[in-house]
């Protein structure tokens, strides 16, 4: 466990390791929970998609390509529950391969009509 206070800044660092320099990460999604193992109930959502939810999340610069950073505020989760569990989605892509999820950032879903 890592301890915080409340609104304390939390800066966090993914790293790819893998013998391959062309290779990018991204952050698609991170979401809070009170519970470990259940991260579909009840969640708070940092970033989805690659979009920002949280409007204290920041995504940090990294001179290397296979190492993402971000940060958020660290935040209360109602009053009943003492820890705060974080899961994050993270996708690895070609280096400069634009065509790629790691270069769209943030995608909204929006479904279609399915009318005549």
């Amino acid at each position: 466990p890592y301890y915080v206070d409340l609104n304390q800044n939390l800066f966090l660092q993914a790293s790819l390791h893998n013998s391959d320099p062309n290779l990018v990460v991204f952050v698609d999604t991170c979401v809070a929970s009170p519970d470990p193992s259940n991260f579909r109930t009840l969640t708070y959502e940092l970033i989805r998609s690659g979009c920002v939810k949280d409007p204290t999340y920041s995504s940090c610069y990294s001179p290397y390509s296979d190492v993402a950073r971000f940060s958020f505020n660290s935040f209360l989760f109602i009053n009943r529950y003492p820890s705060v569990y974080l899961q994050c989605e993270l996708v690895v892509c070609r280096y400069n391969d634009y065509s790629s999820r790691c270069y769209q950032g943030c995608v909204s879903r929006f479904k279609r009509n399915a009318g005549s």
